[in-house]
């Protein structure tokens, strides 16, 4: 399975057909060789209920997807993940036959976007004192990774399975310490294309979600970024714009198959850079959740909704090149659906 423009797969079938013909040269043969191509389309999509909780039990018929406004057949739909400790905080949908999945291990970003104004500090202070909450539904199969952004990117910890570790790096490290020195690891790493020194050169929040998703595209599968910060972009005529370079973190994101969740800190009702934090969560998949009045409930939602997503393989659209839009929706179930914005031919 190889994979195409937007990260999208293509899988090919290949028959090779090797055909005796009688020529002008003694025993020579001339081979022919058919390829015959299905192409099919990843789209990674996560179903909750309230507060996050994801639907568990869904199939094909579940669900109904368009893109480029084109139905398109949906052939599989794998959950991947699995039952967080407390299997009664999930919605079941009760279909018979329903085999339980068994658990996978993901990879989990969290980049925390640090600031020492007031109405921001206050609230990153109060979520990275409450990190622990965001770990409770991670699996000990999951890998994790810590980043933060204030003036460049800084990279406090590859994937690890330590979430004491992890927990320490959110609650003291991030404000107080400084990154240390790490190389690439076995295993699933960023540092094979990300590094300390290219973080340095990182000097704007959309280039360090750019390096980042560069820095997923090679690993395996879908990943969860949660987002951490008061978020990004400015106004133009009044009106909260993002630019060009934004554009190129959200393509290499998608690509990357990786959904952000944003968890916004700021102590406000609205302010202007909340617009970057909703607009990237919406396009990769995943959805920001606000602080400012209810702190835990925003973590809960979040730590919840990473459980685990479904990876649905439909047929390849008929579109010409560029960028379409996909539309995911269940078709009985009740369920809030969580799916890329977009698909690139």
């Amino acid at each position: 399975m190889t994979l195409g423009s937007g990260g999208c797969p293509s899988a090919r079938v290949l028959l090779s057909l090797v055909v005796g013909v009688s020529t002008g040269y003694a025993g020579q043969q001339l081979s022919l060789t058919e390829r015959v191509e299905v192409a099919r389309v990843i789209v990674d999509v996560r179903v909750v209920g309230g507060r996050g909780r994801p639907v568990l039990g869904l199939t094909p018929g579940d669900f109904k997807v368009h893109i480029g406004g084109q139905p398109v057949q949906v052939e599989s739909a794998v959950w991947t993940g699995g039952r967080p400790v407390d299997a009664d905080s999930l919605t079941s949908v009760g279909l018979t036959g329903f085999l339980e999945p068994e658990p996978r291990g993901q990879l989990i970003v969290f980049v925390v976007q640090k600031s020492l104004e007031a109405n921001r500090a206050r609230g990153l202070l109060r979520v990275l004192q409450d990190s622990g909450r965001l770990l409770t539904r991670v699996k000990p199969a999951d890998r994790v990774a810590v980043l933060s952004f204030d003036s460049h990117l800084k990279i406090w910890s590859d994937f690890t399975d330590d979430l004491d570790q992890v927990e320490n790096v959110l609650v003291d490290d991030v404000m107080f310490g400084t990154p240390p020195m790490l190389g690439p690891q076995a295993g699933p790493s960023l540092l094979a294309t990300l590094s300390q020194q290219k973080g340095r050169e990182t000097y704007r929040i959309e280039e360090a979600l750019q390096q980042l998703g560069m820095a997923l595209d090679p690993l395996p599968g879908a990943k969860s970024v949660v987002l951490i910060g008061y978020g990004f972009g400015h106004l133009v005529r009044a009106i909260p714009t993002l630019d060009q370079r934004y554009d190129e973190a959200r393509a290499a994101l998608e690509k990357a198959r990786a959904a952000v969740f944003s968890l916004d800190v700021t102590q406000a009702d609205y302010h202007t850079f909340e617009h970057g934090l909703e607009v990237v969560a919406e396009d990769t998949g995943g959805f920001l959740a606000r602080t400012h009045l209810t702190a835990r409930r925003a973590i809960d939602r979040v730590a919840n909704a990473i459980v685990g997503y479904y990876v649905l393989f439909t047929e390849k659209p008929v579109v010409g090149a560029g960028r379409h839009d996909i539309e995911v929706e269940l078709v009985r179930d009740e369920g809030t659906v969580l799916a890329r914005s977009s698909y690139v031919e």
